[in-house]
């Protein structure tokens, strides 16, 4: 059986299915499920698989050319399907749903049980007598974690005997540790800097400053200047430290922060975690396997949940269908009140916006790609409404003088850069005169024939995004172009201000605004400037050739064939001006009685 046939029979499968909640279970020819999904209406979700054609994603596509049947199962509410959608993907783990694996493994901070206590880190709970604060997903704030901490309390880093006297290392002497080495502290004032520290690591450091100013204060009554001037350096330490973090807070004083990055089939999350209102952890997570935004995120933040603590407060940067669904969930596995919010403005949004760009920075590495042009084609899909980055991007310009010499520039970006093998240059053909929504439709109609042809490189490729320089009066002259051609590419136009700067992306609904987004800003000025200067740079090259030829062709015997021939020859006017009569005479086609027409025209 083809694959047309295939799909014709799941289609009809498909369009049996009741118009309820449910879940749906593709299965593939061996009968392994491959993806598991939640619908409010079954029958409207289930058809678009198998009767979108492409539009859907290559992710999608791929997932569907797998598909050999499907079952489903209703449900009496849309909850009660995301319930089950989510049992249902723990048990079965399908290859194209949204697995959080943790291959790394999670990550504790470990305190041992022993004469001479330590703080280290761990990523195994292999020592029943040692205390454990955790888990953490990343090793990196452990790590830093640790490192602090030793820092503001002068805790030892090395494996030495405290029971004996040792000759101090380098850190002693830098002011790093307080060197029990040299048998100069107590075993019980060693352990209690340990039990500071600890309470440091689970708890505010507000509270630990208040805690050690009290002691501080007691050990100056009591006459012990040296030890309240440890307790000195240790409040100081953790005020410096304090600064430091006070350059990412938050108003709210616990919160987690989701935004992605998505590049043709691969998609980063990345999540900001806040804590007693402050920046505590950075986590990112590579998804090579997601069907729509909509699934990634409800997925992801039900998989994610799992394992880490709900907040009172979540913040996303795209608006899910599925939110109030996804609120209601968290609600009752919390035991609390949880909202999920879509911050609009103020500092809530530039956290989102912070979180993305990590999301961009951290898939920029994945894919080798700058980790700022990885933001500005993120925040260009988030603007357009595409499912991910537009990696190939392509921008068309016409440039006229009144209608003459009317010629178009096509240039192509990729991955936020351009592409300068893949520029075009057209020579408008098909009427004469100034009508940019004609020229502009003539030039598209063209590079999609050629498109069609597959006979040149430059036009092989199809583009993710196309950018007309102007309005929506070139847009709508286009979008018969691309119906014709039955290409389906997001289409917009740049409108520029009274001042020739780029203002707005125009749709056929209206302008959007893109000067609140910086990145995506200057990466759309970048397009548009580059094309208006390919195209113009076009134009002006045509004009300076048609006066140069019409100078020559005034001279009786001079046609366009024999003044093309004289400034291939000779390159300038002036050389031409200069030259004498038997150098004249040398070019093909100029006789001698014709060069000293051209000589007398110009130094009589």
């Amino acid at each position: 059986m083809n694959d047309n046939t295939k799909l014709v029979e799941l289609k009809k499968k498909a369009n049996r299915l009741p118009l309820s909640p449910g879940v749906y279970i593709m299965k593939d020819k061996n009968g392994v499920i491959i993806y598991i999904g939640k619908a409010k209406l079954l029958k409207n979700r289930v058809t678009q698989y198998f009767g979108a054609g492409n539009q859907h994603t290559e992710k999608v596509r791929k997932m569907v050319s797998f598909v050999d049947d499907f079952e489903y199962v209703l449900c009496d509410s849309e909850f009660e399907a995301l319930i089950l959608e989510n049992s249902l993907i723990k048990q079965h783990q399908p290859k194209y749903n949204i697995l959080l694996k943790d291959d790394k493994g999670y990550h504790y901070i470990k305190i041992t049980n022993e004469k001479w206590r330590k703080i280290t880190t761990s990523m195994q709970l292999d020592d029943k007598r040692a205390e454990y604060i955790g888990p953490y997903y990343s090793g990196a704030v452990v790590k830093d974690t640790v490192a602090q901490v030793r820092k503001i309390f002068k805790l030892p880093d090395c494996n030495r005997s405290f029971d004996k006297y040792s000759k101090p290392c380098l850190n002693y002497h830098i002011g790093l540790c307080d060197a029990p080495c040299r048998a100069n502290i107590s075993v019980e004032q060693y352990n209690q800097t340990i039990d500071s520290a600890v309470s440091f690591i689970k708890h505010d450091g507000d509270d630990m400053i208040k805690l050690l100013q009290n002691e501080m204060t007691a050990a100056a009554e009591k006459l012990d200047f040296e030890y309240a001037a440890k307790l000195r350096d240790r409040i100081n330490a953790i005020k410096k430290l304090d600064d430091k973090q006070k350059v990412v807070m938050c108003t709210y004083k616990n919160q987690d922060v989701f935004a992605s990055a998505v590049i043709e089939n691969i998609a980063c999350m990345a999540v900001l975690v806040f804590r007693n209102s402050k920046l505590t952890d950075k986590k990112h997570f590579i998804i090579d396997a997601f069907t729509d935004k909509n699934d990634l995120y409800s997925q992801f933040i039900t998989r994610y949940y799992e394992g880490n603590e709900i907040p009172s407060r979540i913040l996303i940067d795209y608006d899910i269908d599925s939110r109030e669904l996804l609120q209601q969930w968290l609600c009752e596995t919390a035991k609390k009140k949880i909202e999920i919010i879509l911050p609009q403005r103020g500092e809530q949004k530039n956290l989102v916006y912070m979180c993305r760009n990590n999301a961009a920075d951290n898939l920029a590495q994945k894919t080798e790609l700058q980790g700022h042009e990885m933001s500005a084609l993120n925040e260009l899909a988030r603007l357009f409404g595409l499912e991910s980055a537009p990696r190939i991007i392509e921008s068309y310009d016409i440039s006229n003088t009144a209608g003459d010499e009317n010629v178009a520039g096509m240039v192509v970006f990729r991955d936020g850069k351009p592409y300068k093998p893949h520029y075009r240059l057209f020579k408008i053909k098909s009427f004469s005169g100034q009508d940019d929504y004609r020229s502009m439709a003539e030039v598209l109609d063209r590079r999609f024939d050629e498109y069609e042809k597959g006979e040149n490189e430059g036009f092989a490729t199809l583009p993710d995004l196309i950018l007309l320089d102007g309005g929506k009066g070139q847009i709508s002259a286009v979008e018969p172009i691309l119906k014709k051609h039955n290409i389906d590419i997001a289409l917009f136009g740049m409108v520029k201000d009274s001042k020739h700067r780029t203002r707005a992306i125009a749709t056929n609904g209206g302008d959007i605004s893109i000067k609140a987004n910086e990145s995506a800003y200057r990466l759309i000025t970048a397009i548009q400037d580059e094309v208006h200067r390919f195209a113009i740079g076009y134009h002006k090259k045509r004009r300076s050739k048609k006066m140069l030829n019409s100078e020559l062709t005034k001279i009786e015997g001079i046609g366009e064939a024999k003044a093309a021939a004289l400034l291939k020859h000779f390159k300038t006017m002036k050389a031409i001006k200069s030259a004498s009569i038997d150098e004249l005479c040398v070019v093909s086609g100029i006789n001698r009685s014709l060069a000293e027409k051209i000589y007398n025209e110009f130094n009589s």
